[in-house]
């Protein structure tokens, strides 16, 4: 039961840093390997899952809410949409695959939603770089 309780939490934890709350899923991923002797695989499973679907929700809101980008409860503030559309008009669709950066990735998936990238091509992108950083996190502990 322990087991599905870190598994859970690593996950939901990985969801909330993925939106514009402020969370550290890499440290709980860390820990959880390194001093919890929990294996990589599901670990990177959890992690990366609640990560993308954290991102979803993004690309959802840019897609479906945009319309409310000037209310106060509003996610993502004009500074940062300008940077993560700046970034996206600079790379295109391949700026996703850095999604999982501070500052910038969070905003670059709202973005991603606003400029209607396509779903596939989005869960593909973020993905993959998503993982690929949790993959770095647990291969250095």
């Amino acid at each position: 039961m322990a087991d599905a309780a870190a598994y859970a939490g690593l996950f939901l934890l990985s969801f909330v840093a993925a939106t514009l709350l402020p969370a550290q899923s890499e440290i709980a991923l860390g820990t959880l390997h390194h001093t919890g002797g929990y294996p990589a695989v599901p670990l990177l499973l959890a992690a990366t899952g609640g990560n993308v679907l954290g991102s979803l929700m993004n690309w959802w809101l840019g897609r479906y809410l945009l319309h409310f980008q000037n209310r106060r409860w509003f996610p993502v503030g004009p500074a940062q949409m300008e940077r993560a559309t700046r970034w996206f008009q600079r790379f295109g669709v391949w700026s996703l695959l850095l999604a999982w950066l501070p500052v910038v990735g969070d905003p670059l998936t709202l973005v991603a939603g606003v400029l209607r990238v396509p779903l596939p091509w989005f869960l593909l992108l973020v993905t993959a770089g998503k993982a690929a950083r949790y993959a770095v996190i647990l291969s250095a502990v």
